[in-house]
């Protein structure tokens, strides 16, 4: 068993920056990464052999530096591998899935970088073959090189919608239209906003001039309602803000409503310079923030490792006020791509929508099991219904049930998502098949410093 000072979970970039701050320090720290490269979801690296999609020049330096800096580090890359969980003494439990086997380690702190994950709300025929989440087309193409195929239709709010619209275009074929639910283009705070942040506006140009450049529709104020399939394809409803409907046959959707934090199921974390081990989050598995503040926060949140380990007390103003102007430009985007229509989507969905995708549960389901007259909780929705039951364990689905659950019955205490998806070890589902593999130490797919 090998003993550690810290183990990094991830390997993007909160989780680079938190494992070089400690490596520099002089601590010994390992990076668990669930794929084969470091990068994570933001820095995906393409396949061997493949061009990377073309990406701002701010992002390219970003991570050029990042990489570089990492490189020459020598810190140790456990590949391939899923961190478990860790218990009261400090045995961290990992999965190696390129040798089916589970690795047992030692260590004195983990830091949690498990990045973000894409938040979607539920429209009818949002369950169907076809569709899919805006951020997935963009992490296949970032490995393969090339767009989706066919007629692509991007929906939901967000600046990640312009994104992937204009690296799908550079790449030779760009969506049918972009359908976004805000109108930051006549939201006030645009006129001055963004020139507070340079390098935001000037990734949000390009994507922008990439879209006009190929005649993209921005259908702006206008949000999907529901996909059917035809024979033909795939049959998009969309409704303006003036309440027009039209639809538009495609072959896929992408759809894409914000991110939230990767943190479901995670127990409380363990800060105190007593606690024993240290268990701290980084990134954007603590605040979604982009890019620029996971490599900040990572910084401090390894800071604050080693200051609890070592004694030492390295200062955390530089990247506290990096972290902050961060927040600031979050909440900028926020209110610029806020709805045109407040009412929540979710307030107006038909019985037959699928809220559950794993377990096939619908909104239908959880208004029946609302009509109790003593009321539901959150928990017992889960086990009395199957909401949250199935192989996500509710990372999808239970921050949506929750809300449907609070809409349905506004006079009942208010649930949450951690009501149904609980905090326990592991992060992310296993196999009782990979536990019962468990062996000793297994070193054969460590690397140091590179991919």
């Amino acid at each position: 068993m090998t003993d550690l000072d810290i183990i990094v979970v991830g390997g993007g970039a909160a989780g680079i920056s938190a494992a070089l701050e400690a490596s520099g320090s002089g601590l010994s720290v390992e990076i668990i990464e669930q794929r084969r490269n470091v990068g994570g979801a933001i820095y995906r690296q393409p396949i061997d052999g493949v061009e990377a999609v073309p990406q701002p020049r701010t992002a390219r330096a970003r991570w050029k530096a990042l990489f570089s800096a990492y490189r020459q580090s020598g810190i140790r890359l456990r590949h391939s591998c899923v961190f478990l969980g860790i218990d009261s003494d400090g045995l961290v439990l990992v999965e190696d899935r390129l040798h089916g086997a589970v690795v047992h380690l030692k260590a004195r702190a983990v830091v949690i970088a498990t990045g973000a994950i894409e938040k979607i709300l539920p429209r009818p025929g949002w369950e169907l073959s076809g569709v899919s989440t805006a951020g997935g087309l963009q992490v296949m193409m970032k490995e393969t090189g090339r767009p989706p195929n066919g007629r692509i239709l991007l929906a939901g709010g967000g600046p990640l919608l312009i994104a992937v619209a204009a690296q799908m275009a550079k790449l030779g074929n760009p969506p049918v239209a972009v359908v976004e639910a805000g109108d930051p283009i006549r939201h006030p705070l645009v006129t001055f906003g963004l020139f507070a942040y340079p390098r935001l506006l000037s990734e949000a140009f390009s994507y922008l001039c990439e879209m006009t450049a190929n005649r993209t529709p921005w259908l702006r104020g206008c949000v999907l309602t529901g996909v059917r399939r035809c024979d033909t394809g795939l049959e998009a409803t969309l409704r303006d803000r003036r309440g027009q409907s039209q639809t538009i046959i495609v072959d896929r959707v992408g759809l894409h409503d914000g991110v939230r934090s990767n943190h479901f199921g995670l127990p409380d974390v363990a800060m105190k310079a007593d606690a024993r081990p240290i268990i701290m989050r980084a990134g954007d598995c603590r605040e979604a923030l982009g890019s620029i503040a996971a490599e900040a926060d990572g910084r401090r949140v390894g800071r604050q490792v080693v200051n609890l380990l070592s004694g030492k007390t390295r200062a955390l103003k530089d990247v506290d006020a990096a972290i902050a102007q961060q927040r600031r430009a979050q909440s900028l985007l926020s209110a610029l791509f806020a709805p045109v229509d407040p009412t929540s989507p979710l307030a107006t969905l038909p019985d037959e929508t699928i809220l559950c995708r794993c377990e096939g549960r619908t909104i239908g389901d959880l208004r029946l099991l609302a009509q109790r007259s003593d009321g539901l909780s959150g928990r017992e929705v889960k086990h009395n219904g199957r909401f949250s039951m199935g192989v996500c364990q509710g990372r999808f689905c239970a921050a949506n049930v929750a809300e449907v659950l609070n809409l349905i019955s506004p006079s009942q205490a208010p649930a949450a998502a951690n009501d149904l998806t609980g905090q326990r070890w592991p992060i992310r589902p296993v196999s009782i098949g990979a536990l019962t593999r468990a062996i000793s130490q297994h070193n054969s797919n460590d690397e140091r410093g590179s991919k």
